[in-house]
Protein backbone atom coordinates (compact mmCIF):
# COMPACT_ATOMS: atom_id res chain seq x y z
CA UNK A 1 0.00 0.00 0.00
CA UNK A 2 1.12 3.70 -0.75
CA UNK A 3 1.05 6.19 2.19
CA UNK A 4 -1.32 8.33 1.44
CA UNK A 5 -1.84 11.88 2.57
CA UNK A 6 -4.65 13.42 4.35
CA UNK A 7 -5.50 17.28 4.56
CA UNK A 8 -7.99 18.82 7.17
CA UNK A 9 -9.07 22.53 7.58
CA UNK A 10 -5.78 23.23 9.58
CA UNK A 11 -3.35 19.68 9.57
CA UNK A 12 -1.47 17.52 7.04
CA UNK A 13 -1.24 14.04 7.71
CA UNK A 14 1.69 12.65 6.01
CA UNK A 15 4.09 9.61 6.09
CA UNK A 16 7.10 9.92 8.55
CA UNK A 17 10.36 10.55 6.73
CA UNK A 18 13.83 10.76 7.75
CA UNK A 19 13.39 14.56 7.85
CA UNK A 20 11.19 14.28 10.88
CA UNK A 21 13.70 12.24 12.91
CA UNK A 22 14.78 15.10 14.84
CA UNK A 23 11.34 16.26 15.32
CA UNK A 24 10.28 13.20 16.88
CA UNK A 25 12.86 12.53 19.10
CA UNK A 26 11.71 16.04 20.76
CA UNK A 27 8.74 15.33 20.78
CA UNK A 28 8.87 11.87 22.55
CA UNK A 29 10.67 13.00 25.65
CA UNK A 30 7.64 14.40 26.72
CA UNK A 31 6.79 12.21 30.07
CA UNK A 32 3.05 12.20 29.07
CA UNK A 33 3.85 10.53 25.43
CA UNK A 34 6.07 7.95 27.29
CA UNK A 35 3.35 7.22 29.80
CA UNK A 36 0.28 6.71 28.04
CA UNK A 37 1.63 5.19 24.62
CA UNK A 38 4.60 2.23 23.87
CA UNK A 39 7.41 4.54 22.96
CA UNK A 40 10.57 3.54 24.73
CA UNK A 41 11.65 5.21 27.65
CA UNK A 42 13.79 6.38 27.36
CA UNK A 43 13.62 7.58 24.40
CA UNK A 44 16.46 7.95 21.65
CA UNK A 45 17.40 9.31 18.48
CA UNK A 46 17.94 5.87 17.30
CA UNK A 47 14.59 5.01 18.49
CA UNK A 48 13.10 7.82 16.17
CA UNK A 49 15.39 6.32 13.02
CA UNK A 50 14.04 2.87 13.99
CA UNK A 51 10.15 4.02 14.20
CA UNK A 52 10.12 5.90 10.98
CA UNK A 53 11.57 2.82 8.98
CA UNK A 54 8.89 0.65 10.85
CA UNK A 55 6.41 3.17 9.94
CA UNK A 56 7.68 2.87 6.10
CA UNK A 57 7.74 -0.90 6.00
CA UNK A 58 4.06 -0.79 7.45
CA UNK A 59 2.59 1.05 4.58
CA UNK A 60 4.27 -0.85 2.36
CA UNK A 61 2.89 -3.88 3.78
CA UNK A 62 -0.74 -2.76 4.23
CA UNK A 63 0.12 -3.72 8.27
CA UNK A 64 -0.81 -0.02 9.67
CA UNK A 65 -1.32 3.29 8.70
CA UNK A 66 0.65 6.00 10.38
CA UNK A 67 0.75 9.91 9.51
CA UNK A 68 2.95 12.37 11.17
CA UNK A 69 0.22 15.38 11.85
CA UNK A 70 1.67 19.01 10.77
CA UNK A 71 0.47 22.03 11.34
CA UNK A 72 2.04 25.02 9.42
CA UNK A 73 4.77 22.54 7.78
CA UNK A 74 5.57 21.67 11.36
CA UNK A 75 5.21 18.46 12.98
CA UNK A 76 3.25 18.58 16.01
CA UNK A 77 1.84 14.64 16.35
CA UNK A 78 1.46 11.09 15.17
CA UNK A 79 -1.60 9.23 14.13
CA UNK A 80 -2.61 5.84 12.72
CA UNK A 81 -4.47 2.41 12.60
CA UNK A 82 -2.55 -0.26 13.53
CA UNK A 83 -3.63 -4.06 12.33
CA UNK A 84 -5.47 -3.12 9.71
CA UNK A 85 -5.66 -6.69 8.16
CA UNK A 86 -7.83 -7.23 11.02
CA UNK A 87 -10.75 -5.66 9.75
CA UNK A 88 -10.99 -3.94 13.05
CA UNK A 89 -7.43 -1.92 13.66
CA UNK A 90 -7.10 0.25 16.24
CA UNK A 91 -6.87 4.46 16.33
CA UNK A 92 -3.61 5.57 18.09
CA UNK A 93 -2.70 9.35 18.32
CA UNK A 94 -0.59 11.74 20.10
CA UNK A 95 0.13 15.48 19.97
CA UNK A 96 2.81 17.71 21.11
CA UNK A 97 3.01 19.58 24.53
CA UNK A 98 2.59 22.36 22.46
CA UNK A 99 -0.72 22.19 20.36
CA UNK A 100 -2.87 20.18 23.47
CA UNK A 101 -6.20 21.77 24.15
CA UNK A 102 -6.53 23.06 20.34
CA UNK A 103 -8.19 20.16 19.23
CA UNK A 104 -5.27 19.64 16.96
CA UNK A 105 -6.04 15.10 18.10
CA UNK A 106 -9.39 15.47 17.02
CA UNK A 107 -8.99 17.17 13.92
CA UNK A 108 -6.37 14.25 13.35
CA UNK A 109 -8.14 11.54 14.45
CA UNK A 110 -11.35 12.27 12.42
CA UNK A 111 -9.45 11.99 9.08
CA UNK A 112 -7.61 9.08 10.10
CA UNK A 113 -11.52 7.68 10.91
CA UNK A 114 -12.59 9.16 7.83
CA UNK A 115 -9.76 7.41 5.69
CA UNK A 116 -10.62 4.10 7.81
CA UNK A 117 -14.56 3.75 6.72
CA UNK A 118 -13.60 5.02 3.43
CA UNK A 119 -15.45 2.85 0.63
CA UNK A 120 -12.42 1.59 -0.59
CA UNK A 121 -11.75 -0.20 2.34
CA UNK A 122 -15.41 -1.53 3.06
CA UNK A 123 -12.93 -4.18 5.26
CA UNK A 124 -13.01 -2.21 7.69
CA UNK A 125 -15.90 -3.04 9.42
CA UNK A 126 -15.07 -1.44 13.17
CA UNK A 127 -11.94 0.73 14.67
CA UNK A 128 -11.07 0.34 18.40
CA UNK A 129 -9.65 2.65 20.50
CA UNK A 130 -7.96 2.17 23.50
CA UNK A 131 -5.87 4.38 26.00
CA UNK A 132 -4.54 4.28 29.37
CA UNK A 133 -6.71 4.91 32.41
CA UNK A 134 -6.21 8.31 33.34
CA UNK A 135 -5.29 9.57 29.70
CA UNK A 136 -8.65 12.15 29.83
CA UNK A 137 -7.59 14.26 26.72
CA UNK A 138 -7.56 10.75 24.64
CA UNK A 139 -10.98 9.80 25.75
CA UNK A 140 -12.16 13.33 24.86
CA UNK A 141 -11.16 13.03 21.46
CA UNK A 142 -12.60 9.35 21.17
CA UNK A 143 -15.64 10.66 23.18
CA UNK A 144 -16.40 13.17 20.19
CA UNK A 145 -15.78 11.45 17.42
CA UNK A 146 -18.86 9.05 18.38
CA UNK A 147 -16.72 6.09 20.15
CA UNK A 148 -18.77 3.81 22.65
CA UNK A 149 -17.19 3.37 25.94
CA UNK A 150 -17.03 -0.54 26.32
CA UNK A 151 -14.98 -1.55 29.17
CA UNK A 152 -11.60 -1.92 31.46
CA UNK A 153 -8.86 -4.37 30.25
CA UNK A 154 -6.90 -5.11 33.32
CA UNK A 155 -3.28 -4.66 33.14
CA UNK A 156 -3.38 -4.91 29.39
CA UNK A 157 -1.10 -1.96 28.73
CA UNK A 158 2.29 -2.67 28.69
CA UNK A 159 5.42 -0.13 28.28
CA UNK A 160 8.94 0.05 29.62
CA UNK A 161 7.64 2.03 32.20
CA UNK A 162 5.69 -1.41 33.27
CA UNK A 163 1.69 -2.40 32.91
CA UNK A 164 -1.24 -0.31 33.10
CA UNK A 165 -5.26 -0.90 32.95
CA UNK A 166 -6.50 0.39 29.59
CA UNK A 167 -9.54 1.86 29.01
CA UNK A 168 -11.27 0.62 25.71
CA UNK A 169 -14.04 1.59 22.94
CA UNK A 170 -15.23 0.85 19.76
CA UNK A 171 -16.86 3.17 16.70
CA UNK A 172 -18.46 0.74 13.93
CA UNK A 173 -19.05 2.17 10.10
CA UNK A 174 -22.68 2.61 10.58
CA UNK A 175 -22.68 4.12 13.83
CA UNK A 176 -23.39 7.93 14.10
CA UNK A 177 -20.15 10.06 14.63
CA UNK A 178 -21.38 12.56 16.70
CA UNK A 179 -20.60 13.16 20.73
CA UNK A 180 -21.33 10.40 22.93
CA UNK A 181 -22.19 10.35 26.57
CA UNK A 182 -19.70 8.00 28.64
CA UNK A 183 -20.67 5.86 31.66
CA UNK A 184 -17.68 6.72 32.97
CA UNK A 185 -14.49 9.55 33.22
Amino acid sequence: MEPETLRTARLELSAPHDGDVAAIHAECQDAAIQRFTTVPAPYLPADAETFVELARGWWAEGAEATWAIRLDGRLVGMAGLAKLPSGAPEIGYWVSASVRGRGVATEAARAVVDWGFAPERPAVARIEWRAVTGNVGSARVARSLGFRYEGLLRQAHVNSLGRADLWVGGLLRADDRGPVDWPVL
